[in-house]
């Protein structure tokens, strides 16, 4: 992959929210490659530090580190099963887990991606 261009995606398990993203970060980071990785709500875990993010940690060390990712996004969206709260928490949530994400990964771009009720990709 070292002549791949790679970036990270913290997605939500939700299936709907895979193309849109994924096609997002191809095109708009010009990217080969798009590792993901999936959890129920994963801003609200990031935000809160639970039992899982240590998991997430280390599978993003993977991409940076194994595939060269230089982009790392966290995405939130419309209808979170895994995280039922309106899209203000969520974007709080975000704030907190894109604060995480950079003190754990320095040298990478951390962004945040919000994807509304029409499975359409917005950079928050």
């Amino acid at each position: 992959m070292a002549n791949h261009k790679t970036g990270t995606v913290i997605n939500c398990m939700d299936g709907r929210t895979q193309l849109p993203v994924n096609e997002y970060m191809r095109t708009n980071y010009n990217l080969d490659y798009v590792d993901t990785i999936t959890e129920p709500g994963p801003v609200k875990i990031l935000a809160d530090n639970n039992e899982n993010v240590e998991s997430i940690f280390n599978r993003a060390k993977i991409s940076v580190e194994a595939h060269g990712s230089k982009v790392i996004a966290v995405v939130a969206h419309y209808d979170c099963a895994g995280n039922p709260v309106p899209r203000e928490t969520q974007l709080e949530q975000m704030s907190k887990a894109i604060e995480t994400l950079s003190n754990r990964f320095p040298d990478v771009e951390c962004v945040s991606l919000w994807v509304n009720e029409k499975w359409q990709v917005e950079r928050i």
